[in-house]
């Protein structure tokens, strides 16, 4: 939906154009302002295989605003189930989840947007700021002029770095070997134990946990979802971190490792592992992914979120560790603060950002210290307990 309103004639650019830069730009357009999406890579984003949890807010805006069922973009779950070494449920309770992908959920919003104020190309260098309009800069591209600039550039954010260079994810001492399998790939009692549940098996310094996503169309049909795993692996940082994050080409990665890129040997390692450590069940799903990939578990804490008339958003202000399944909701609750605080200060944009930066910094905290907790907890404490209701995923906080 276009309509007009409190900011027809503001002129807003959005650097990133992930889950929470689409939802932050079309919650500014639906307000009235022209808004361009700047993503810096060169053709239309490609999801990983990763699926996420469809927390309320991750999917507000298709909701509300697209008119789309929450059940054509995601897949309810009834069950909690914890599983034994002998692939028995170990600890089961009645709990509702959603589930989508990374993909669905993209590919649902970019169609709400103008593919021609959709940018790709554009790696953002830096900006200057007089007080009364933001001139954003662009590798071997045009420069750029608004009255805003919103930076929703992810856990790698050059905008951070330009405006808060001391700042780097930490790591947090493990990563997320990720991945999928068609549910047709599995039998029966697999399928079974994992098609309605969100499934957990936690062993010494480790724990792995599966639940059902959409196709690759974006089917939540049965027979054409998959089923994806998240499985949590400590590794020394340093050589050990580094090989392992180094491509079956050669080439070293810092955040993540893409689909296909990681070497033989360490996929080898991968299933061998899951075949000698897990239940049946979850073996099966690890053994028979594909193209798994690493998604290096990092932190960080931002001390502030506006820079004059620029700020940061998402993942480019707060990297929280996954385990609250709230990464896209924490982007989309900034993008809806956001466009409610310019609504409630009209063209003060300053005032705006000056209402909207602290309760969203207290947001951003509260979920890095909870998901540095339960991370803690299973990874190194070994005091992860099933049933415990901090281990529930939700964004405000467990649950909610």
């Amino acid at each position: 939906m276009t309509t007009a309103g409190p900011l027809a004639g503001l002129r807003a650019a959005v650097v990133g154009g992930s889950l929470g830069g689409l939802c932050c730009a079309l919650l500014l357009r639906d307000l009235g302002a022209e808004v361009d999406v700047f993503e810096r890579t060169a053709s239309t984003l490609v999801e990983r295989g990763a699926g996420i949890g469809l927390l309320p807010e991750t999917a507000r805006y298709l909701v509300e605003r697209a008119g789309l069922s929450v059940d054509r973009i995601g897949i309810a779950t009834s069950r909690i189930r914890y599983l034994d070494r002998r692939g028995e449920p170990l600890y089961e309770a009645a709990h509702a989840y959603r589930f989508s992908s990374w993909n669905t959920v993209y590919r649902a919003l970019l169609a709400c947007f103008d593919p021609q104020r959709y940018h790709l190309g554009h790696e953002l260098t830096g900006w200057a700021d007089d007080g009364q309009r933001v001139v954003a800069r662009f590798r071997d591209r045009p420069a750029r002029d608004a009255q805003l600039l919103v930076c929703a550039d992810g856990a790698g954010s050059t905008a951070r770095a330009l405006v808060l260079p001391q700042l780097r994810p930490a790591y947090a001492g493990y990563v997320a070997w990720r991945g999928t399998v068609a549910e047709t790939a599995l039998d029966g009692r697999t399928l079974g134990l994992l098609d309605d549940a969100i499934t957990y098996y936690v062993y010494a310094n480790s724990h792995i946990l599966s639940y059902p996503i959409p196709g690759p169309d974006g089917s939540v049909e049965r027979g054409a979802r998959r089923i994806n795993f998240v499985w949590y692996r400590n590794y020394d940082k340093g050589d050990d971190l580094a090989e392992l994050l180094t491509d079956s080409s050669g080439r070293s990665h810092q955040l993540s490792l893409p689909p296909a890129a990681a070497s033989q040997r360490h996929v080898d390692e991968l299933r061998a592992v899951a075949a000698a450590r897990l239940p049946a069940p979850l073996a099966a799903v690890v053994c028979g992914a594909q193209r798994p990939f690493v998604q290096v578990i990092c932190d960080l804490e931002t001390p502030r979120m506006v820079f004059g008339r620029a700020c940061l958003a998402g993942d480019a202000a707060f990297v929280a560790r996954p385990h609250a399944a709230a990464g896209s909701a924490k982007a989309a609750a900034d993008a809806w603060a956001l466009a409610a605080a310019i609504e409630r200060h009209g063209f003060d944009i300053t005032s705006a950002l000056a209402a909207w930066e602290p309760p969203q910094l207290a947001l951003g905290r509260q979920l890095v210290q909870r998901t540095r907790r339960i991370g803690r907890r299973s990874q190194f404490d070994g005091s992860w307990v099933p049933g415990d209701p901090e281990l529930i995923f939700g964004l405000q906080q467990p649950g909610a």
